[in-house]
């Protein structure tokens, strides 16, 4: 199986896609293969946003070195809930930042490979017993939504309650609902986000098929209904994250028994978030459910 990098400079880097596509052999995919750690550091570029602690490399390394050896034992699904809001506070990084998609190439490649084929090495089909499980190329080098560390950012950043990361975890223990509303737009208006939590916490929706049914309706909704008009969100202020992105240079390690604090803004306004949810508990009743009969629907609308 891939271990660690033999050579892990202090410093994170960034890795352009050309480059990383480089190493993606189908050794490393398949999890037979290291990375020549000392020749993809080579390839690197020098982060610009940082040069304090954020850059550090070993924080990172760190957490994600706990988080294998806490879920040894556990499906590697386990460690999303747990990994997402600590990568989070750990990294501290803009929405700006966040966008360079090779600063995640960097840590699938650079900083954590071992970590990508343990948690995304797929598991053989019955019909492809002779072929070696193998990782899909994204979740080294993909879009925010399927890179391995980039969509635990993003439903950290996408989902937290201001400073509250207690709905990452929500949505992070459903890997229905981190791998569909990672792709939707809408889930950028946050009491959306919140909502669709809700109706989880709520029962209303409890399986796989039914947060796909869901989420999939929400979206289409959208497309009519502003949800920004029906349930608006506070204004949002900037300066709470520029200070604790400030902060990071004093801040200790994250915790690893308790959830850290993210940034201190505002939480979403709960009468939002309620009537939101109120109106997907109405969209779900309608909406089509792979192995829902069709009276069930209906009875559910009553």
């Amino acid at each position: 199986m891939t271990d660690k990098p033999n050579h892990l400079p202090a410093r994170l880097a960034l890795l352009s896609d050309l480059d990383a596509a480089t190493y993606l052999t189908e050794g490393v995919l398949t999890g037979k293969e290291d990375i020549p750690a000392i020749a993809l550091n080579k390839a690197t570029e020098p982060l610009v946003h940082t040069d304090g602690v954020r850059g550090e490399s070993m924080p990172v390394r760190d957490l994600i070195d706990d988080a294998m050896h806490q879920f040894r034992d556990a499906k590697p699904t386990a460690a999303d809930a747990w990994l997402a809001p600590r990568l989070h506070a750990t990294l501290r990084l803009s929405r700006r930042e966040a966008a360079d998609r090779r600063f995640w190439n960097y840590l699938a490649l650079g900083v954590a490979p071992d970590y990508v084929v343990w948690r995304h090495l797929a598991e053989p089909k019955d019909d492809e017993a002779k072929k070696a499980p193998k990782v899909a190329l994204a979740r080294f080098r993909g879009p925010s939504y399927t890179q391995a560390f980039a969509r635990l950012w993003w439903a950290a950043e996408l989902f937290r309650d201001g400073p509250d990361y207690g709905p990452v975890e929500t949505a992070c223990s459903q890997q229905d609902m981190l791998n569909t509303a990672l792709r939707l737009g809408v889930i950028e208006h946050r009491p959306t986000a919140q909502a669709l939590l809700r109706t989880i916490r709520r029962g209303t929706v409890t399986t796989g098929r039914e947060i796909n049914a869901l989420t999939a309706a929400v979206n289409a909704s959208a497309a009519t209904l502003m949800y920004d008009v029906l349930a608006p969100d506070v204004e949002r202020d900037g300066r709470p994250l520029a200070e604790w992105i400030e902060e990071a240079e004093g801040a200790p390690p994250v915790p690893r028994r308790t959830l850290p604090d993210g940034p201190n803004e505002e939480k979403v306004p709960d009468d939002a978030v309620e009537a939101l949810a109120d109106h997907f508990a109405e969209l779900f009743a309608h909406a089509p459910v792979r192995g829902r009969e069709p009276q069930e629907v209906a009875a559910g609308a009553v």
